[in-house]
C-alpha cells in the first residue's frame, strides 16, 4: 500500500509561483513513477507532468517550460514548481503513483487558485 499527501496549494495572483509537494509513504519501493495531474470546473483530469524511475519527465504542452517536476529521497516526496502562473492553471491538483502490476495510487488533491 502507498499512501499520499499533497500540499502547497493556494491562491496565487498571475505571474506568481507555487510548489506543490506530494509526501509518500508506505510501499514506496513499489513505485515506478509518479506523474501530477490537474482538474479544473467542467473539464477531465488532465496529466501535466510525469517523472519516471529512471529520472525521464513528461510535460504537457500548457506547462512545458514554466513547470518543473523533481523528487526527493527516491519517491518520498515528488514536487512541482510552478512559475508564471496563468488563470487557466486553476484547477485541483493531485499527485499519482504508478505501482507497475500493483496498480495506482491517488492523493487527495490540493486546490491552486490563480487570480488577482
Amino acid at each position: 500500500q502507498v499512501h499520499l499527501v499533497e500540499s502547497g496549494g493556494g491562491l496565487v495572483q498571475p505571474g506568481g509561483s507555487l510548489r506543490l509537494s506530494c509526501a509518500a509513504s508506505g510501499t514506496i519501493s513499489s513505485i515506478i513513477a509518479m506523474g501530477w495531474y490537474r482538474q479544473a470546473p467542467g473539464k477531465q483530469r488532465e496529466l501535466v507532468a510525469a517523472l519516471t524511475g529512471g529520472n525521464n519527465t513528461y510535460y504537457s504542452d500548457s506547462v512545458k517550460g514554466r513547470f518543473t517536476i523533481s523528487r526527493a529521497n527516491a519517491w518520498n516526496t515528488v514536487y512541482l514548481q510552478m512559475n508564471t502562473l496563468k488563470p487557466e492553471d486553476t484547477a485541483v491538483y493531485y499527485c499519482k503513483a504508478d505501482r507497475g502490476d500493483s496498480g495506482f495510487t491517488w492523493g487527495q488533491g490540493t486546490q491552486v487558485t490563480v487570480s488577482s
